[in-house]
């Protein structure tokens, strides 16, 4: 199972449509995952057309994304992988502590919110922000992340470049 990994696109400001890098990567995906911060439900029915879309509500989403029906957080399983999702993750200080207190039955928990690529195992517990592949602030470049699961396990967690 491939899962593409999106957070921060920040539409339409920062993103108006799927940029072509983007589009490239979701092709053949059998899921999206996407961490908050879309902004407007539009984009996430515009993912949907690649692959089913799990998403969380970030802090510059509306009404429009609830309704859509991400929630602040979400719990699920994927390929057999328990994934915990939420946007902001909270200081960095004390982030994978944090973290496992919060989804202590999580392999993986996919946040966003800081803008910036994060692809660490603490504890048994890999975190995983895909940093924005349209906003990259201070970073060199816009990313996404992919998550490769095979037979009920994470084999590959990759962060890359879309820009």
């Amino acid at each position: 199972m491939r899962i593409a990994v999106l957070s921060d696109t920040h539409s339409p400001r920062r993103w108006t449509q799927c940029p072509p890098a983007v589009a490239a990567a979701l092709t053949g995906a059998d899921a999206i995952l996407h961490a908050g911060d879309v902004c407007t439900a539009d984009t996430l029915t515009e993912l949907a057309a690649w692959a089913a879309v799990h998403a969380v509500l970030g802090n510059n989403d509306g009404p429009d994304v609830a309704a859509w029906g991400a929630p602040a957080t979400l719990q699920l399983e994927l390929g057999g992988v328990p994934i915990a999702m939420i946007h902001d993750s909270g200081a960095t200080p004390g982030r994978p502590a944090r973290l496992r207190r919060m989804f202590p039955d999580a392999a993986l928990v996919v946040f966003g919110h800081s803008h910036i690529p994060l692809n660490e195992v603490h504890d048994g517990q890999r975190i995983f922000n895909p940093g924005s592949p349209t906003d990259r602030r201070r970073q060199p470049q816009g990313t996404m992340g992919e998550l490769i699961i095979d037979d009920g396990e994470l084999v590959s967690a990759r962060i890359f470049a879309v820009t």
